[in-house]
């Protein structure tokens, strides 16, 4: 009985060892693809994100926080309806790009 704890406990021990492993393996990776994102989109930023812009967002931050409950809601309002009219307008362009496709098929 006791050997056969004694094995159960080693076998135990050994795959978790096999899976902390593992689990560093896919930590590695993780970091290696975060570290080369952030790489790409400092790149793809460079020269884009100026002081001026920077400021501008900052003050934009600011004023933003600053507003009162009644204000903040418009806001959103408004930018909920800009993107329900963007979105409206993607909606367009694809049903007419499906019924130009449906007529091309029908050739």
């Amino acid at each position: 009985m006791t050997e056969k704890k004694e094995n159960f406990m080693k076998k135990a021990f050994r795959e978790m060892g096999e899976s902390a492993k593992a689990q560093h393996e896919v930590d590695k990776a993780n970091f290696k693809a975060a570290k080369a994102e952030a790489k790409a989109n400092f790149e793809e930023n460079r020269g884009i994100n100026t002081l001026k812009r920077a400021k501008a967002q900052a003050k934009q931050s600011w004023d933003d926080a600053h507003l009162s409950p009644a204000e903040r809601t418009e806001k959103i309002r408004e930018q909920q309806k800009k993107q329900i009219e963007e979105a409206n307008e993607r909606i367009r362009l694809a049903n007419k790009r499906y019924e130009s496709a449906k007529v091309e098929k029908k050739k």
